[in-house]
C-alpha cells in the first residue's frame, strides 16, 4: 500500500512539475532527485511527452460576454452599466493580466486531466450525472449560472447579475428539442438556491435550453411564457 501510494505520488509530482506548478523549494527538491535517480527521469519524459501533445489540437475559444463582466464586478467592482464597458476587452491585454489568466486556466484544465484519467478509478461506481448551463442575456443585465446534481435530482441556481423588475418575478424554463417550454420553476429571491427537478424533466435536460421569462408575481398562470424572455442557455454535460 505504501509503495502505490508513493508511486501515485510520483506521478502527481512530476505532473505539477512539468506545468511549473511546485513551489521554488519543491521544484528544487524534485530537482535534485531527478539528477540522479534515472527510473524518475523516465517518469519525467513521459509526463513531458504526454502532456505537452495536449495542445496539439488546441484552438482558440473566445469565453462567454458574461465572463468579462463577472471579473470586472469582482476584481474592479464596475457595475454591469458602467461607462468603461465600452472600452472592450483591450483593457485585459493592457493590464497582462489575459495571458497569465489563459496560462493559469490551461494548467488548471492540465491538472486536472491527469488526475481523472491516469488516477485509478475508486470502487464507487459511476458518478452521478451532472449538467451545468451559463443562462445569460444578450447584453449581459441577466446572468444565472445553473448546475444540476442527478443524484439529488435538484438544479443549483446562482444569478450572478440582475434581478426581477420591482412586483415581478423570474420564471425558469426547460426546452428539449421542438417541445414547447416546461416550466422549472419561479425562481427565488435569493441569489443562490436550489430548485428540485422531477425525474421525467431532468431525463430532458441533456442537450436542452434553459430559458429565463419575465413574468407575473407567482409564475406563469398559463403553463407557457407570457412576459420577454430574458435570458438563455444551452444545457452541457459538466
Amino acid at each position: 500500500m505504501t509503495d502505490e501510494f508513493d508511486r501515485d505520488e510520483e506521478h502527481a509530482l512530476t505532473a505539477e512539475y512539468v506545468l511549473g506548478l511546485l513551489t521554488e523549494d519543491e521544484t528544487a527538491a524534485y530537482e535534485d532527485v531527478l539528477s540522479v535517480d534515472p527510473d524518475l527521469r523516465t517518469e519525467y519524459a513521459f509526463w513531458a511527452d504526454r502532456i505537452v501533445a495536449l495542445t496539439d489540437d488546441i484552438a482558440p475559444v473566445a469565453p462567454p460576454p458574461h465572463v468579462l463582466t463577472r471579473i470586472r464586478e469582482t476584481i474592479f467592482h464596475e457595475a454591469a452599466g458602467d461607462a468603461s464597458r465600452g472600452a472592450g476587452g483591450s483593457w485585459l491585454r493592457r493590464l497582462g493580466l489575459l495571458p497569465a489568466m489563459a496560462g493559469g486556466l490551461v494548467a488548471a484544465l492540465l491538472v486536472l486531466w491527469v488526475f481523472t484519467t491516469m488516477m485509478p478509478p475508486t470502487d464507487g461506481g459511476d458518478a452521478a450525472l451532472t449538467y451545468v448551463a451559463q443562462i445569460a442575456a444578450d447584453d449581459d443585465s441577466l446572468v444565472v449560472q445553473a448546475s444540476f446534481d442527478a443524484a439529488a435530482g435538484s438544479l443549483s441556481v446562482d444569478r450572478q447579475v440582475g434581478a426581477a423588475p420591482a412586483g415581478r418575478a423570474l420564471e425558469l424554463w426547460l426546452i428539449a428539442g421542438d417541445n414547447p417550454p416546461v416550466s422549472l420553476g419561479v425562481m427565488p429571491e435569493d441569489r443562490t438556491a436550489t430548485m428540485p427537478v422531477s425525474a421525467d424533466l431532468a431525463s430532458q435536460l441533456s442537450g436542452g435550453t434553459l430559458a429565463i421569462s419575465d413574468e407575473p408575481a407567482g409564475g406563469s398562470t398559463t403553463g407557457a411564457p407570457t412576459g420577454a424572455v430574458l435570458a438563455t442557455g444551452q444545457v452541457t454535460d459538466a
